[in-house]
């Protein structure tokens, strides 16, 4: 009875362990909101990107965000950070905010990238209808 004990107790201890106990570590997932996901123009859009799960990974640490607003505009931000140390603090939440004066489907998509390389890539739909003052209209 002893015997199974122990055996018990090793293979609990191995199912409990996690990536970075075992040496292996796992990437988060960049995911992309957008509020209001449908609206009438013209209509500003409020963008949340935010690294999910994973663990803390220096190619995450302090990423330029580069946005694609679907409508032929691009914008990036950069952050000034220190360089990166084991347990500097990691910001997994960016948000942005961009205009739409016409109706369409458009498609955004945020990059983050480290040293020129991309790391992670998120999209999402907006619908903008016509509304007042939207010269796309069709009466």
């Amino acid at each position: 009875m002893r015997r199974l004990v122990a055996g018990l107790i090793i293979v609990l201890a191995f199912a409990g362990s996690t990536g970075a106990e075992s040496g292996k570590l796992r990437k988060p997932r960049l995911d992309l909101r957008a509020t209001p996901r449908m609206a009438f123009s013209p209509v500003n859009v409020f963008l949340t990107a935010e690294l999910v799960g994973g663990d803390e990974l220096e190619e995450y640490y302090c990423p330029a965000l580069e946005w694609n607003w679907g409508d032929g505009a691009k914008s990036v931000q950069e952050s000034d950070c220190p360089p990166f140390q084991p347990g500097n603090e990691f910001v997994r939440r960016f948000s942005a905010e961009h205009g739409y004066r016409r109706a369409g489907e458009y498609e955004i998509t945020i990059t983050l990238r480290r040293a020129n390389k991309s790391v992670a890539a998120a999209s999402a739909r907006v619908a903008v209808r016509p509304g007042v003052g939207d010269g796309s209209a069709a009466y």
